[in-house]
């Protein structure tokens, strides 16, 4: 057969006649050895890691919630001046004292994304127990620093660092690595599940010692989540589930405190409650019905003239819905539901890439951003009961900031890595 005559024969049949002949094919013909989510990445030669880059998109919308973020802060804290509580501070104290976080954050983050993720699976046990020792450390008398009764906070002097910001980085890495481990007895309770759980049960006493609930809540979810998602019996998860929220409901139950605050959360304006428990969310929900559709415009908010207290870190959400209205609110809500989306996307293509670690610990990210920001924003619209979460890369917080990029750039990692060896590269 001529040269001349085999296209015409149909690129088909002359690979058909090819294959019957022995021939191997070509180096460059598409060959699909990998299919994520309908997409197709296909075999190329090994592509330079400085041309691989990451995933932009979820770059930009964090970019945009932290610069949103800085404008929100220094709106909620403007009157704070005002407030002997807080003594002479000039009017830019809080916003200034956030984008230096947002600084530190950002450095940290670049310096997480330098670490690779076999790197993280190794240092995952001695993590976990730095962040315990820092637990302990926050309750020895003089050493915690105690704001609002609360001892949470160690002091660094330019910033206070809180540790159970770190415990939910720190529990998350850790179960993604102790899944990895007790992969092949992950059906047996004792073996896979128990230890977990005590684990959990140590970071939840010394948060409860402090106290610090919602933390706790949090890092419980955190590590039933990558439990789920690692592959546990359902049984097992449900029953754990089931400890949990009965042990939720009997520290409500034996904390006088804490009861008060469910029956305020249920009548917030009643007589007993409105200038009690219930104020913060009562002066929420009036932030939120003021701003209506489309707000009372940029700046205009009422409510954080000494009104709602802690207007700049637990309660941003009402005063971003007393300016911008129900539509900034949803913008928010969808802008959350896409991150919380997109990093659970990337940790689903870990795994079928086999990199099981990987994507747990993108999903754990993607379970922590999702329902930390879906309980703030509960707590705000009064669909759930006052708890101490702020809002993740909003509200004002050095620690949480920090610990939140740091996250981001996890995932950014993961990612990068994803990429790389469907390029054909080696990580």
């Amino acid at each position: 057969m001529s040269a001349a005559a085999r296209p015409n024969a149909g690129p088909g049949l002359w690979q058909r006649l090819r294959a019957l002949a022995g021939a191997r094919p070509p180096e460059s013909a598409d060959v699909l050895p990998v299919r994520v989510g309908g997409t197709e990445y296909r075999r190329t030669t090994a592509t330079p890691a400085h041309v691989l880059g990451f995933d932009q998109a979820l770059c930009w919308v964090v970019v945009l919630l932290l610069a949103f973020s800085v404008v929100m802060v220094y709106s909620a804290s403007i009157a704070m001046p005002d407030n002997p509580r807080f003594g002479n501070i000039a009017p830019h104290h809080f916003v200034l004292r956030h984008a230096i976080a947002i600084g530190v954050g950002f450095v940290g983050a670049l310096l997480a994304f330098q670490v690779s993720m076999n790197t993280w699976e190794r240092m995952a046990p001695w993590l976990f127990v730095v962040s315990i020792l820092l637990l302990i450390a926050v309750l020895i008398p003089h050493v915690g620093v105690v704001v609002n009764g609360a001892r949470r906070w160690l002091s660094l002097g330019i910033m206070n660092f809180q540790p159970s910001e770190l415990a939910k980085f720190a529990v998350l890495i850790y179960a993604a690595d102790y899944m990895v481990r007790k992969m092949e007895v992950k059906e047996r309770f004792f073996r896979a599940v128990l230890p977990m759980v005590v684990a959990v049960g140590v970071v939840g006493a010394l948060l409860l010692a402090e106290p610090d609930m919602g933390a706790f809540m949090v890092i419980a979810v955190i590590a039933m989540g990558i439990l789920f998602l690692g592959g546990v019996n359902a049984r097992m998860f449900f029953l754990i589930a089931a400890v949990l929220v009965a042990a939720f409901a009997m520290m409500v139950m034996t904390s006088p405190w804490r009861r008060e605050r469910i029956f305020a959360y249920l009548d917030p304006f009643s007589e007993a409650h409105a200038l009690g428990k219930g104020y913060q969310l009562s002066h929420s929900l009036i932030a939120i019905g003021r701003g209506e559709i489309f707000g009372v415009g940029l700046g205009g908010s009422v409510e954080k003239l000494h009104w709602l207290p802690e207007a700049h870190t637990d309660f941003l959400l009402a005063v971003i819905g007393e300016e911008f209205g129900l539509v900034g609110v949803l913008v928010l809500i969808l802008l959350f539901l896409w991150l919380t989306r997109r990093i659970m996307q990337i940790g689903r293509q870990a795994i079928a890439l086999d990199r099981v670690f990987s994507g747990l610990v993108a999903q754990g990210v993607g379970v922590w951003m999702g329902f930390q920001a879906f309980i703030n924003m509960g707590v705000n619209l009064g669909a759930l009961p006052t708890k101490g979460l702020t809002l993740p890369l909003m509200s004002f917080g050095g620690s949480a900031i920090l610990m939140n990029l740091v996250a981001i750039a996890v995932v950014l990692r993961v990612d990068y890595e994803n990429k790389l060896l469907m390029r054909g590269g080696r990580v």
